[in-house]
């Protein structure tokens, strides 16, 4: 009888597991593993349109991306076997595996990036490159002409391990995430709170400085566990209380928290009365 530990994909799947990658087979297509009966249609309840995890725990891998996973007895079961059998690749969950995923598919995306975004671990693609950093954030597609973003929710395939040293992941990249106005009918969703503080002058020493209290603000919203309307607020009241009055908040610092309020289910119109809540409780 043979094991599913023999199917070809599953070695590489368990390696990346054991690193703390969570891990799923594709189909040919570079596609999902439909749900099984049970779950499809989201018949079970859980995870509706693969957009936030529910209560399912189908043993299948079902789901899409909500199916990655870290544990090898999941990814050894007969369950798996069939999917693995027929898989055409392994995928992983960027943002389950603390990291994000910049997938680059023309040579005009790549000179984009080269000229845009610091370097970092890079893996060569069919069409272009996956450049990888460290760090979460929601996913986005078309952020521009042949560029998506591939983090939370969001899989990715593995294409090896890359070259080149991880990087922190950019501002530049979060800020790709944050919609630009709209000039159609119908309500914006875009950053539309100010930025800029009263005085138009830095007290601080070094950039060094806002760069932190915008890192620890994004940490505290990404850690929240619940009460993330208070958490995000809070986080936004403390920065503005530093930085609120002078010149040195940019959209690209902004952009980094309302990205990281998102990821954790905010809308762009609860980022912004946040916002603004802050600046009238501060005087602004």
């Amino acid at each position: 009888m043979t094991q599913p530990t023999d199917i070809r994909r599953v070695p590489a799947a368990l390696t990346l597991a054991a690193h703390g990658v969570p891990v799923l087979p594709l189909r040919a297509g570079k596609g999902p593993f439909g749900n099984c009966r049970t779950c499809a249609r989201n018949a079970c309840g859980g995870r509706p349109n693969m957009k936030t995890p529910g209560p399912c725990a189908c043993p299948y891998p079902c789901h899409a991306w909500a199916a990655a996973t870290t544990d090898p007895h999941t990814l050894n079961s007969p369950q798996w076997a069939s999917a693995w059998r027929t898989a055409a690749a392994v995928a992983y969950h960027p943002g389950g595996a603390g990291m994000t995923v910049v997938d680059l598919d023309n040579t005009a995306a790549i000179t984009w990036a080269r000229a845009t975004l610091p370097a970092t671990r890079t893996v060569p693609t069919t069409r272009g490159e996956h450049w990888i950093y460290e760090g979460v954030m929601q996913s986005v597609n078309a952020v521009k002409p042949g560029v998506d973003i591939k983090s939370l929710m969001s899989y990715a395939r593995w294409l090896g391990p890359g070259t080149g040293t991880t990087a922190a992941l950019p501002a530049a990249v979060c800020a790709l995430a944050v919609k630009q106005p709209s000039t159609a009918h119908g309500a914006p969703q875009a950053l539309t709170v100010p930025i800029k503080g009263q005085s138009g002058a830095c007290p601080h020493r070094t950039p060094v400085y806002l760069d932190r209290g915008i890192a620890m603000a994004v940490q505290r919203i990404t850690d929240a566990g619940s009460a993330v309307h208070a958490t995000v607020y809070r986080a936004f009241l403390a920065v503005l209380s530093t930085h609120g009055r002078c010149g040195c908040l940019t959209e690209a610092h902004t952009a980094r928290l309302f990205t990281a309020a998102q990821a954790k289910g905010e809308s762009v119109r609860h980022c912004t009365d946040a916002w603004t809540n802050a600046r009238t409780a501060l005087g602004l």
